[in-house]
């Protein structure tokens, strides 16, 4: 008797959500002996009359945009739900990781969600109501189509928790952080995957060592680690703060609220609203919020060239901060679209820094290499490509003990 080849069953199937103000990026894993990527799309331009759904396969007969009617986040997940039925069907789904970039004061490990998570998430949206909201109702629709499928908050707060108490404070009347207000930082996904992956290409003993991570994006923030543990961050109580992004102002003088308020008649929702979506490069440049325009026409319009120059700037100011926090610097890493991408901006905030032990070298900087530092630099420089929603799955994977990944997950302490 001849034995029948045996066919491998697909293993548990998780999706990943990182809901924004106007998009909703997906990616889909199956978890097995590692975690592997099927599929990523997004549903951009939310609210608009142009929406679309765009889907990445691992086969490119795969890859589709087309327009969808998606005004709000509850109707756009419906469309994204309603493509996952018939996609891979209503029952393929294990768990779905959300990206929730809140934690307040009482959520940092990542855990399933629960009806009780969803009413505290609900008071707590004051603290970001740019993004809570958008995320509670993600949470809710899904619960809603699939009542009985596992959903796991990963708080984009978590890898900052355990800030030290000197650098959480804040310097305003300490009744307030009774309330909860303190300095959280965000983008935490981020750095603890940028941490795994340290450790992974560079050693231990590398990501124990002093290591500032510069996740530069449309978001935009620093962090200072040692022995993997984040000791400060650019972000604050809200992800306004810090460094000139995109949209978003970055550290400001609190003095303006009052003085716009006086010669404007600017109320506390429209000084929101200047410095989260009206300020950073397209502030600065009037023209647009994206580094990639910005550098092709700063030959010819000073506005341009000011927003790049500004934000590098800063970006080094905060660099030469958080190597002083650190006591010294050993590893300087690049992420996020800027961070991984723009070869100029990084030459730029780099330039100067010698003093810390920072040479780039010219030509692997060019190429976006894995490292672009001078074999006589002191300094470790890298470019690495963050993972936000591998980090989620992997997360999802530990929380709820799927697959084999989650038992050789070497991130494992990185984002709680």
């Amino acid at each position: 008797m001849t034995k029948q080849p045996s066919t491998k069953l697909p293993g548990p199937r998780i999706l990943t959500i990182n809901g924004g103000s106007s998009s909703i990026k997906f990616a889909l894993f199956e978890a097995g002996e590692s975690l592997q990527r099927i599929l990523e799309g997004e549903i951009e331009r939310i609210g608009l009359a142009e929406s679309t759904l765009r889907v990445k396969g691992l086969d490119s007969a795969d890859d589709f945009s087309r327009p969808v009617s998606a005004p709000d986040h509850t109707v756009a997940v419906g469309v994204l739900v309603d493509w996952i039925e018939e996609r891979i069907g209503s029952d393929a789904l294990a768990a779905v990781g959300h990206r929730v970039v809140h934690g307040g004061p009482k959520y940092s490990e990542p855990q399933r969600i629960t009806t009780e998570m969803v009413e505290e998430l609900h008071r707590l949206s004051p603290f970001d109501p740019d993004h809570l909201p958008e995320e509670i109702l993600l949470t809710e629709a899904f619960h809603r189509r699939f009542p009985n499928l596992p959903q796991v908050a990963c708080f984009d707060t978590a890898f900052h928790h355990d800030l030290p108490r000197v650098a959480r404070l804040l310097t305003i009347p300490r009744r307030y952080e009774a309330q909860g207000v303190r300095r959280y930082g965000f983008h935490g996904l981020s750095y603890g995957f940028l941490m795994g992956e340290l450790a992974r290409l560079a050693g231990v003993e590398a990501a124990q060592g002093r290591v500032v991570l510069a996740h530069l994006g449309n978001g935009a923030s620093l962090a200072a680690v040692h022995q993997g543990k984040s000791i400060d961050t650019s972000m604050a109580f809200t992800p306004t703060a810090g460094i000139p992004m995109s949209t978003r102002s970055g550290d400001l003088d609190p003095g303006l609220i009052w003085y716009l308020a006086r010669t404007e008649q600017m109320s506390a929702a429209r000084f929101n609203e200047m410095v989260n979506f009206h300020s950073g490069l397209l502030g600065v440049s009037e023209t647009s919020s994206d580094m990639r325009d910005l550098l092709e026409h700063e030959a010819e319009d000073v506005r341009a060239a000011e927003a790049v120059s500004l934000f590098c700037y800063q970006v080094k100011k905060w660099i030469g901060a958080f190597a002083a926090a650190l006591g010294g610097l050993d590893t300087l890493v690049f992420a996020g679209g800027i961070g991984e991408n723009a070869a100029p901006v990084r030459a730029r905030i780099c330039n100067g820094l010698e003093f810390l032990g920072i040479e780039l070298e010219e030509k692997r900087n060019a190429a976006n290499a894995g490292v672009i530092s001078a074999a006589s630099s002191r300094v470790a420089v890298r470019v690495m490509r963050t993972d936000e929603e591998l980090m989620i799955a992997k997360t999802v994977c530990r929380v709820l003990s799927l697959g084999k990944a989650s038992e050789k997950d070497s991130t494992k302490g990185a984002s709680s």
